[in-house]
């Protein structure tokens, strides 16, 4: 079975990127959402255009080949003229990531549509030394996916054919540039639901996600996607294409190599299929919004929510008051409560809705008994909870309307997650204007941002690296979901010792020896 995951496609434009809005026919008959969606990202529309990467982080160009007119011609010949674009001018929104922070300078954009393509197109380039940059739906916060120079972009948006879902194994074959949210509709006819859940899933590509290890809003439940994928196929620098394919839950015939893959951001290889195992969708869902006056009641109410909602609990996520502040202000939200120092999200899925609905009320009951909890407010319904998630998964456009935003993705140990907000807003005082913290409380992944009105490289030294040694002191990592790519890559040696390092240094030189796969990202300078 072939299905390409097409619909009507809305694009709005700012002078440093294109949003592609990518929804399944059948969901135009909901305008109020597709209305919903575009003021959405439309709110990011006047983001002043940045600085070359190159030119604010005083990067120097890797010895690689710069694309002549020959080059053009193959491209062509290979690919339908229409999928080759060229003029960095028409490349924009993919020079660019979506928060304006990082910019390259290609000219040259390539659409294949198969595995063979890709293959044909890696052959060519590793034999030219000519650099690469794959990107998927451009998404991502760390810069790993637009070039930092003039790499050829290689785009995944016309690999979107689903091949096939297997409704017994619940295992989902498909192309890696399947929209996360189309997929994730395409297999809810087949009563499934992919395991994965983020803020940008209406733009974001699987493979793109697979490829950054994305973690999302349900890890607490699902886990993450080295659980949850179970074949890759994925094209080298040399264009030798490596079939990692299988749909089994148990395959242990010698090394998984589809474990280098997942998480290596494209260095090792661009992925251009998947095969994931997908849970029933659930046919009960309940969303909780809860108001809180201190961190540690945070704390004692996502440990009672693990012990009492149990099989349940599908999602636990923490706000500040400051991030919802920002969104109040910025985005002219309303919560469902009054103002509180913290806010708690807790999802419930299950099959039998009087039985979750009994488990959540009585761990609410005790919460507010207790005192932990302050006030609350319970959702089932679909308008309700996608307005009350709004209120989460908006908080980094809100932050947009306030000037640059100095964004960290860190997993920290419960007892210290949100300490580093406070000592961070103490070492930074007045010179920024907003220090803000929220994330998913469930797996210790805490998001801080950091605002000032314009990028300031005074303000960004008294950051970093303090933040990364603050991380490493408490034994957390640098980057929980987001990737290293190209801003934290040198940053690495706080979460990892210098001999795994120098392994996947090895790593990468034995299967891209030219370094032409995505350069300058996820691995140190030096």
């Amino acid at each position: 079975m072939l299905r390409m995951l097409y619909g009507r496609i809305g694009v709005i434009r700012r002078p440093n990127a294109v949003f592609r809005l990518l929804y399944p026919i059948s969901q135009m008959a909901h305008p109020n959402k597709w209305q919903q969606i575009q003021i959405h990202m439309s709110a990011v529309s006047s983001y002043p255009r940045c600085e070359l990467t190159s030119v604010r982080y005083k990067v120097d160009r890797g010895k690689f080949s710069q694309v002549c007119q020959e080059d053009i011609d193959f491209f062509q010949n290979l690919l339908d003229c229409h999928r080759v674009i060229l003029g960095e001018s028409d490349l924009e929104g993919h020079n660019t990531d979506w928060l304006g922070m990082v910019r390259g300078a290609s000219s040259v954009l390539l659409k294949p549509k198969t595995t063979e393509e890709v293959s044909a197109i890696m052959s060519y380039c590793n034999q030219r030394t000519l650099a690469v940059c794959p990107q998927g739906g451009n998404t991502g916060l760390v810069g790993g996916s637009v070039p930092v120079f003039d790499e050829i972009i290689i785009s995944t948006s016309l690999m979107n054919e689903v091949e096939n879902v297997d409704c017994l194994s619940g295992v989902v074959k498909c192309q890696s540039g399947c929209v996360l949210e189309a997929l994730d509709q395409h297999v809810a006819e087949f009563g499934l639901m992919i395991p994965l859940d983020l803020g940008a899933k209406g733009s974001c590509h699987i493979g793109g996600n697979v490829s950054t290890n994305a973690g999302g809003l349900r890890v607490v439940r699902y886990g993450g996607l080295h659980g949850s994928v179970l074949g890759v196929e994925a094209v080298l620098a040399s264009g030798e294409v490596i079939d990692c394919m299988s749909a089994m839950k148990k395959d242990n015939t010698g090394y998984d190599l589809k474990h280098l893959f997942i998480g290596s951001e494209g260095t090792l290889g661009i992925i251009t299929k998947i095969a994931i195992c997908c849970p029933p969708r659930p046919k009960a869902v309940n969303l909780a919004f809860l108001g809180l006056q201190t961190f540690e009641d945070v704390l004692h109410t996502f440990r009672e929510a693990k012990a009492k909602l149990g099989e349940i609990l599908s999602s636990c996520e923490f706000i500040d008051r400051s991030s919802m502040e920002c969104v109040e202000l910025n985005l002219k939200l309303k919560p469902p409560i009054d103002p509180h120092p913290f806010y708690m999200l807790i999802e419930t899925s299950g099959s039998n809705s009087e039985h979750d609905e009994e488990k959540l009320n009585m761990f609410l009951e005790d919460s507010l008994g207790s005192g932990k909890v302050s006030d609350g407010t319970v959702a089932c319904e679909p308008s309700r909870m996608l307005y009350i998630w709004g209120l989460r998964e908006r908080i980094a456009e809100a932050l947009i309307q306030e000037g640059y935003t100095y964004k960290y993705d860190i997993s920290l140990p419960h007892k210290d997650f949100y300490r580093i907000v406070e000592d961070m807003r103490d070492r930074l005082g007045n010179s920024v204007t907003r220090c803000c913290g929220y994330g998913h409380i469930g797996d210790g992944n805490l998001h801080l941002n950091i605002v000032s009105k314009e990028f300031k490289k005074d303000i960004l030294n008294l950051i970093e690296p303090k933040v990364y040694e603050w991380t490493a002191e408490v034994n957390g990592s640098i980057s929980a979901e987001h990737g290293l790519g190209f801003k934290k890559r040198n940053f690495m040696h706080f979460s990892k010792s210098s001999n795994a390092i120098k392994l996947m240094k090895h790593m990468k030189m034995l299967l891209d020896p030219q370094g032409i796969l995505n350069p300058y990202k996820v691995l140190p300078e030096t």
